[in-house]
C-alpha cells in the first residue's frame, strides 16, 4: 500500500449480491444474507487494519421494505443480533459504530440495538463503520432540508447543507465499491459521493475477499482526482 495520505478516508461500499449467490448454491435467500454478514466483518476489519477512518455499509434501504415480509423480518433480526452480539469483534478492532438513515421508521427493538451499540462504542479510536440501515440518499437529503426550514432557515449555503444531514461528520466518500456486477447507485449517498471514485464488481458480496478490497485500495491510490480542477503531481489540484 502506498502512504497514509493517499488512502482514501471515507470508503462506502453496496454490498450488492446475498440473494444471487445464495439461489446459485440452491439456498434461500436468508442464506446469502448471513454469508454477508460475514463478508462485512472481513472488510470492516480489513479497513481497520489498512487505517481507513470510514467505512459505510449499505445495509437496508428505504427500497428494501418492498422485498417479503420474512425476508424483511429475517434482515431486521439480523440487524439486530449483530448488534448485540459483536461487542467484543468492535471493541477487538476499535470499531466505532455510527448510523445514517430514518431511525423512527424502524422497529423499536432495532432502534434500542443501533442505539445501544454507537454508545457501547463511542470511544473507540479506530475505523468508524456507519451502517446505513432504513437508509435513502433523497429521503436523508429531504429530512435534511425539513431540519434546516423547522430552524427557520430560509436558504443554505451548499458548506451549510452538510450540518444537517444524519451524520454531519461523516467526509464525502472517497471510494464507492459496488458488488454484484450492477452499475448504478441505487439512491445511496447521493450528497456525499458527488465525487466519489468509482469500482464496481462482478464479485457477489459473500465472495468478495480481502484481497480484492486490497486491490480496489490500490485501484484508489493510483488514480488521478482533479475535482473539476488541473492535474498535478501529486493528483490533483481542487478547481478554485
Amino acid at each position: 500500500m502506498a502512504s497514509d495520505s493517499s488512502l482514501p478516508k471515507h470508503v462506502a461500499l453496496i454490498m450488492d449480491g446475498n440473494g444471487r449467490w445464495a439461489k446459485a448454491r440452491g439456498k434461500p435467500r436468508t442464506a446469502g444474507h448471513k454469508e454477508g454478514l460475514e463478508a462485512a466483518k472481513r472488510i470492516v476489519r480489513a479497513a481497520a487494519d489498512l487505517g481507513i477512518k470510514y467505512v459505510t455499509l449499505y445495509t437496508f434501504s428505504t427500497e428494501n421494505w418492498k422485498r417479503t415480509q420474512d425476508e424483511v423480518g429475517y434482515l431486521m433480526g439480523l440487524i439486530k443480533s449483530h448488534l448485540r452480539a459483536e461487542f467484543e469483534f468492535y471493541k477487538e478492532n476499535q470499531i466505532r459504530v455510527e448510523h445514517i438513515g430514518d431511525l423512527q421508521g424502524l422497529p423499536k427493538d432495532v432502534q434500542e440495538e443501533i442505539l445501544n451499540a454507537k454508545a457501547d462504542t463511542k470511544d473507540f479510536s479506530g475505523t468508524t463503520c456507519v451502517l446505513a440501515i432504513n437508509y435513502g440518499g433523497r429521503d436523508e437529503i429531504r429530512r435534511a432540508a425539513n431540519k434546516a426550514f423547522a430552524l427557520g432557515k430560509k436558504s443554505l449555503e451548499e458548506s451549510d447543507f452538510p450540518k444537517f444531514m444524519d451524520l454531519p461528520e461523516l467526509p464525502d466518500v472517497d471510494l464507492l465499491i459496488r458488488t454484484g456486477g450492477e452499475k448504478r447507485l441505487s439512491n445511496f449517498l447521493l450528497w456525499g459521493a458527488a465525487y466519489a471514485e468509482f469500482i464496481f464488481s462482478d464479485t457477489l458480496w459473500p465472495d468478495y475477499s480481502v484481497e480484492e478490497f486490497k486491490k480496489d485500495i490500490l485501484d484508489f491510490e493510483s488514480r488521478n482526482r482533479r475535482f473539476g480542477g488541473i492535474e498535478n503531481k501529486k493528483g490533483a489540484e481542487a478547481a478554485k
